[in-house]
């Protein structure tokens, strides 16, 4: 009786697993994987296989992952997917419309051939309704706002209705998420935080109570990724003695507080997506490392596309109506 043939060991992976801090991230990065290979596939199918012939090239110990096929062979979005409208607040300062430039540069180079447009709330042009009114067909707009609030309540709803000849869809801010606080985490430690013993989380703020719940959401998120040291939300828009009890903090109130519970000298993560005013005003308070703005972090540039993505995915093909679970679906 002849014996049976064992069956042969598994492969072993070509990239190595990556530690996750969260169940969350890693749903996240599954999430996002997953739009990354949907966009490749073709209207006849994938992309055709490598030869058997042709093992895929050795990499390198320590070299990143490889991110898809060669850029001179990577199927393009197909051409009748929604374009999509980045929708940033809009700064006097020159610094912030070079800066979004830079990070919707990196969103094309995810995916080549998605038609990204920019559109400004306000100060800056294009203006989301001349961005609007230069487009047909489909359109997702995502907002480059970290949280909930006035703009993307109203503001951006209204400039869609005004543009009746799009089948426009709104995404969710970019905050909370998982990769947002992944970006926020390289911008500390670029800034030299790598061990802070505290962090104070500045963002603009505003009058909707949401808006605080998502950069609460958000603290605690940083805090998960840098070991569960204190990260205290702040606003740049709360007055600066602070208030009543239950009243956003400022960032200078924030630091106080801090300083009582024996932190003299806590890091600044900046929750802002490009320099301006609040950005520079909220660093200038900092005793401690201050980070600059997400910029066109890779993180944050994989973030817009999740965002885009969802919104497709959405039943119903909008999620404006379901951005109230943004505190805990992310």
């Amino acid at each position: 009786m002849k014996a049976s043939t064992p069956p042969p060991p598994p492969a072993a992976p070509l990239c190595a697993a990556v530690p996750f801090d969260s169940t969350a991230q890693l749903m996240t990065e599954i999430s996002v994987q997953l739009g990354d290979r949907l966009s490749r596939v073709r209207l006849h199918g994938l992309p055709p296989r490598p030869s058997a012939a042709r093992p895929p090239e050795a990499r390198r110990p320590g070299a990143p992952c490889p991110a898809g096929p060669p850029n001179d062979s990577r199927p393009v979005r197909p051409p009748d997917a929604p374009a999509l409208v980045a929708v940033a607040h809009g700064s006097r300062d020159p610094a912030a419309l070079r800066t979004v430039t830079t990070l919707l540069d990196r969103v094309r180079e995810l995916r080549p051939g998605l038609v990204v447009r920019l559109g400004h709330i306000e100060l800056n042009a294009p203006l989301l309704p001349d961005t609007l009114a230069e487009l047909d067909g489909q359109a997702v707009a995502v907002p480059l706002l970290l949280a909930r609030g006035h703009h993307v309540g109203h503001d951006i709803p209204a400039a869609l209705a005004g543009a009746p000849h799009l089948a426009a869809r709104l995404a969710r801010p970019l905050g909370p998420h998982p990769l947002l606080a992944e970006a926020l985490h390289a911008r500390l430690e670029e800034a030299g935080a790598r061990r802070p013993s505290a962090v104070v989380l500045a963002a603009a703020g505003s009058r909707a109570p949401e808006s605080a719940v998502d950069t609460a959401r958000t603290a605690r998120l940083l805090s998960q990724r840098l070991g569960g040291i204190p990260v205290l939300p702040a606003y740049a828009s709360a007055p600066p003695e602070g208030g009543p009890p239950g009243t956003p903090l400022s960032v200078p109130a924030a630091l106080r507080v801090l300083a009582a519970r024996g932190h003299r000298r806590p890091a600044l993560a900046s929750c802002f997506t490009a320099p301006g005013r609040f950005a520079a005003q909220c660093a200038a308070a900092a005793p401690g490392p201050a980070a600059a703005p997400l910029g066109d972090h890779p993180a944050l540039a994989r973030l817009v596309l999740h965002r885009y993505d969802q919104a497709l995915a959405a039943r119903g093909g909008c999620v404006q109506d379901s951005l109230g679970a943004a505190t805990v679906t992310v």
